[in-house]
């Protein structure tokens, strides 16, 4: 079995200075080390600042070769929202199927969905998909693409199998 390289990115201006519990990036370390096929390699809170966050994107696939970053904060329409900004500056190519499976998902359970601003593309061969920050929402997001992502991330990777065949 293959298995892919994860990075969890939680942007939080005070989770990054300790005055807020990253409950978010820990359910998604979880969920990705519970689950065959994946391992989590990095993982950090920083601040949602566009510049780092695209820097840290950057190095994590750049530097270290991650086949795939969840990042969970800073989606919203909040002044220090920066994380579909920041994503947008480092991504080649856009997967805007992955954000509206999420954001449909999340309509079914409530229409302030409609609010989140989280996008999912691809830089060299990896995925950076964007989550909201409560663990509630980012969880019905990762739950409603996580059954898409290996064969995504095959094909992402090269793999030449066709698209109805499972990988």
């Amino acid at each position: 079995m293959v298995e892919y390289t994860v990075g969890v990115l939680t942007l939080s201006d005070k989770g990054a200075v300790g005055e807020r519990e990253d409950t978010s990036g820990a359910m998604l370390k979880e969920l990705f080390t519970a689950n065959a096929g994946y391992r989590v390699v990095d993982y950090r809170v920083i601040a949602d600042n566009q510049s780092l966050i695209a820097s840290t994107l950057i190095q994590w696939v750049d530097e270290e070769g991650i086949d795939l970053i969840v990042t969970t904060g800073g989606t919203g329409v909040s002044p220090s929202d920066q994380t579909p900004e920041a994503t947008k500056t480092v991504i080649e190519r856009e997967v805007p199927g992955l954000a509206e499976a999420m954001r449909q998902a999340s309509l079914e359970k409530t229409v302030q969905a409609v609010w989140s601003r989280g996008i999912a593309g691809i830089r060299k061969q990896s995925l950076i998909v964007n989550l909201p920050g409560s663990e509630k929402a980012a969880r019905e997001n990762i739950e409603a693409v996580f059954p898409a992502l290996s064969h995504g991330l095959y094909k992402l990777k090269g793999g030449t199998a066709d698209c109805g065949v499972s990988t």
